[in-house]
């Protein structure tokens, strides 16, 4: 953004060792009165998986933008290994860091292109595996020129399920040991999500993981989960732990999967979320 000041001094960070910090007093965007996030306080471990969730508009997306700097904290901090982001050099932080976001950002050009995007030295191999592993090297393969086929503006020639594979294929070729996942099943239809699902699994792996999540399906295997409302944390634990509470996240969930039926909640569902 153009109001992040570049310290002259900044720290080159080369790796990701310990932890992820967030003490956020408060931040406001540049058009809004009212905070986004506000006494917001979080940790996250090295090769953690923490899950927030919550209502449109809770600041979860917030979050994820304040991790790799795309804005500044009005009042707080943000610190990677005991590094304040405002004293780190901005592109080797960013390159620890790998986003997948339901927006797709594609380009007008061969599908190898698109995978190995900002990975110059990429071998055929390491792009092969990568798209193995996210679940498309199938779908590439049945195109008309494989991997050299021309996708079209923004990935207009793929479906949206392949389009998040193809997404997460240039996560793994990036292979960041931070890993940024905002709503990356959320527009996708039942049989694209599984494909989709498995292939965020294989990219969650030995990674320090943020998960975004409308679905609550999705991230009942986090290692945390966080619900968020009106800019903070208002409840945190496992899935199980949080379904006990019987507070917001147990809300949350009855919410999203009431039987249209009968009004309750349906035992499948039930089995399924807890399983």
């Amino acid at each position: 953004k153009d109001d992040i000041v570049i310290s002259p001094d900044a720290t080159k960070l080369t790796s990701f060792d310990r932890e992820i910090n967030l003490n956020i007093q408060a931040f406001h965007y540049p058009d809004q009165d009212e905070p986004a996030v506000k006494d917001f306080q979080l940790t996250l471990q090295k090769g953690e998986a923490v899950a927030l969730v919550g209502s449109s508009g809770a600041g979860k997306t917030t979050i994820a933008n304040l991790i790799p700097r795309f804005y500044d904290i009005t009042r707080g901090e943000v610190y990677i290994d005991g590094h304040d982001l405002r004293d780190l050099d901005i592109a080797s932080m960013r390159k620890l860091i790998a986003i997948v976001t339901q927006d797709t950002i594609l380009f007008n050009d061969t599908i190898a292109s698109n995978i190995t995007y900002g990975q110059p030295d990429c071998s055929k191999e390491r792009m092969y595996a990568a798209a193995q592993a996210a679940n498309a090297h199938k779908f590439i393969l049945e195109q008309s020129d494989g991997y050299e086929t021309v996708i079209g503006e923004k990935g207009a020639r793929l479906s949206g399920g392949q389009r998040q594979r193809l997404s997460i294929a240039r996560a793994l070729v990036k292979d960041a040991p931070i890993l940024i996942l905002d709503e990356a099943t959320s527009a996708l239809d039942s049989e694209s999500e599984i494909e989709v699902q498995q292939a965020i699994e294989h990219l969650m792996e030995n990674r320090t993981t943020i998960v975004i999540a409308h679905r609550l399906s999705t991230i009942r295997n986090a290692d945390r989960i966080c619900v968020m409302e009106n800019g903070q944390i208002v409840e945190q634990g496992t899935h199980n732990e949080l379904l006990s509470k019987e507070g917001r996240y147990q809300q949350l969930y009855e919410m999203q999967f009431q039987d249209q039926s009968n009004g309750s909640v349906s035992e499948e569902s039930k089995s399924r979320l807890v399983s």
